[in-house]
């Protein structure tokens, strides 16, 4: 193999997936935050967060599968369709987006108006404890994985809509769990505004939770749903990585 056929191997399996996973997650917490931030609706926060991803699943999936999520990226390698090494790669830039995000927000926005929310950093709600917030963030994210896997994933299903189901996905954990969580579902989203806000009460909730409920739904889908001649092929597809 030529020098210049090894770059272009780089560029494809590795460079232009890492930048896509980059942007997404730091797409999601600008949009999310943001709507936090000048809105304080739940309905344009679910909406917010839901459109982001649905929206760069669908433009920029094919390039890196458009996780966004390191508990869809666990959630993934659970079920071999990513390989460990790639798998702590996307969650490294996908941390890095998100706290991107949160440095920008933070030069967007005066202190007076991202203070009072914590910079959209997730906590439990009051009258929440961390049990009721760790069963939360996994069944969210457990429903969120066995959408990606149901519609990403498995090749029976329709592919003109992954995006737009994944994102719906999120918009449903908002709207069910978002008064008593945050609904991050997603721990990139959790730490990027945490860190830049020092915000991190119970953020371990927001690891642990998420990547439990990925893991079993990415297990259940890998071991038990998916049969191998029916799996669609591990390329490029949104939820689906070399």
């Amino acid at each position: 193999m030529s020098h210049q056929e090894q770059q272009a191997d780089m560029w494809n399996e590795w460079y232009r997936p890492l930048i896509v996973e980059f942007i997404g997650p730091f797409v999601l917490t600008f949009a999310g935050v943001g709507a936090i931030i000048l809105t304080g609706d739940i309905v344009a926060i679910a909406l917010a967060h839901g459109l982001a991803i649905g929206l760069f699943v669908a433009a920029a999936g094919h390039i890196s599968g458009g996780h966004y999520n390191p508990a869809v990226t666990i959630g993934l390698a659970v079920g071999r369709k990513i390989s460990p090494e790639k798998a702590l790669a996307y969650i490294a830039v996908q941390v890095l987006g998100a706290i991107a995000a949160a440095l920008v927000l933070v030069a967007a926005f005066d202190k007076d108006k991202w203070d009072p929310v914590s910079l959209g950093t997730p906590q439990l709600g009051a009258g929440f404890s961390v049990g009721q917030g760790l069963i939360l963030e996994a069944v969210g994210t457990f429903f969120l994985m066995f959408v990606v896997y149901g519609t990403a994933v498995d090749h029976r299903s329709s592919k003109a809509v992954p995006g737009l189901l994944i994102g719906l996905t999120i918009t449903m954990d908002i709207f069910f769990a978002g008064g008593a969580t945050g609904a991050a579902v997603n721990p990139a989203r959790a730490i990027g505004p945490a860190l830049v806000s020092s915000t991190w009460t119970d953020q371990w909730v927001y690891w642990v939770g998420p990547i439990a409920g990925a893991a079993i739904a990415g297990a259940l889908w890998a071991y038990v749903l998916l049969t191998p001649e029916r799996e669609a092929h591990p390329g490029h597809a949104p939820g689906v990585a070399d």
